[in-house]
């Protein structure tokens, strides 16, 4: 399965129905009075929320979402059919944004939420209903009111307990691969992982999701390498984990790279809780682990984890961190989780 995280539709509710002009007819009584019924309502817009997707792929294709309009009155004073409202079914996490780009109209965030969006519009009356005491025979109708009509963008950002960061080849992907069933795909240079992928971390009786965005570069926050989106699916998470290469990688200068994307995006990134983890320490010897983990907590870290994704050593200890910032029950460990069994979808990546 493709992933796709940001797509613009257009939609439409139904118009309502026209009432009709129509006189009792009966058999002796040649002048009945007015009968016609009113039109019916137009179909809503509603958008749900639905576990067990985690993408907007289906979007690219269709693009225009127009609600049925309502069916017109007929005689003998009978109200016509409401149109069927269109029921527009997204990914847990997804936003709905004005065309602007930027006003948010809908945040679904729970499985199974619906929202109405655009409201159909009111059937027309039938010439019944202009009855009066001085027109006893009216021959007018209403024609139905319209429905409403827009453009709009959705916007998708996983739902996930714990998000990873770094910049490339960090070795974001080696790590996910080691604590997930994920197959994330791995490689000797920078920007091996080109798309977000979700992975679910079983670790002593709990599990968590993993969310893994590519790695960041400088100035990502203002949407260099596609990196305001990467940083949106990390919105939501409770805790980050900020992965570190110290092989051939100056680890205070990486971690201040990416503290200034965190802060310069905003959206509460900067104030989450961040677990610096010292990756590949398999290829370097103990004195320089040691060096540098000193010269990050100096810098400001709290808290520094000396791993290696590669063969597993120290993510014992680190993964015990991450479960100190959730709640007693993970998205997946509730009832119908919004992101249960992620990993078994593959993501796509937008470029």
């Amino acid at each position: 399965m493709h992933f796709l995280d940001q797509a613009k539709i257009f939609i439409r509710s139904g118009a309502g129905g026209p009432g009709a002009v129509s006189f009792r007819r009966e058999k002796y009584e040649e002048y009945g009075g007015p009968d016609g019924g009113n039109g019916g309502k137009g179909g809503d817009i509603v958008f749900e929320a639905v576990a067990g997707l985690n993408t907007l792929i289906d979007f690219r294709y269709t693009q225009h979402f127009k609600a049925q309009r309502g069916i017109g009155g007929m005689g003998k004073n009978r109200t016509g059919a409401g149109g069927k409202d269109l029921v527009i079914r997204v990914p847990i996490g997804t936003q709905v944004i004005d065309d602007d780009g930027e006003t948010v109209l809908l945040d679904l965030t729970e499985p199974g939420q619906r929202v109405l969006l655009l409201q159909g519009g009111d059937g027309g009356r039938g010439n019944l209903s202009y009855k009066t005491s001085t027109n006893r025979a009216p021959r007018q109708s209403g024609p139905g009111w319209p429905g409403q009509e827009m453009y709009v963008w959705l916007r998708l950002k996983l739902l996930a307990d714990a998000g990873l960061v770094g910049l490339p080849n960090a070795g974001k992907s080696t790590f996910i691969n080691q604590i997930t069933n994920t197959k994330a795909k791995v490689g000797d240079y920078a920007f091996t992982t080109l798309r977000p992928q979700l992975g679910v971390v079983r670790h002593r009786m709990r599990e968590f999701v993993l969310a893994d965005i590519p790695g960041l570069i400088a100035g990502a926050a203002e949407g260099a390498g596609v990196g305001d989106r990467f940083l949106g699916h990390i919105e939501r998470c409770r805790v980050l984990i900020h992965l570190i290469d110290i092989h051939g990688t100056d680890p205070v200068e990486a971690m201040r790279v990416i503290e200034d994307e965190l802060e310069a995006y905003g959206g509460g990134l900067e104030d989450k809780p961040r677990l610096i983890a010292l990756n590949k320490i398999d290829l370097v010897d103990a004195e320089l682990v040691r060096a540098f983990s000193a010269e990050l907590l100096e810098a400001g870290a709290d808290r520094v984890f000396p791993i290696s994704g590669a063969t597993g050593r120290g993510i014992d200890a680190l993964l015990d961190g991450v479960l100190g910032y959730l709640p007693d029950a993970t998205t997946t460990e509730r009832p119908n989780g919004a992101v249960e069994d992620a990993e078994d979808h593959e993501p796509w990546s937008p470029f």
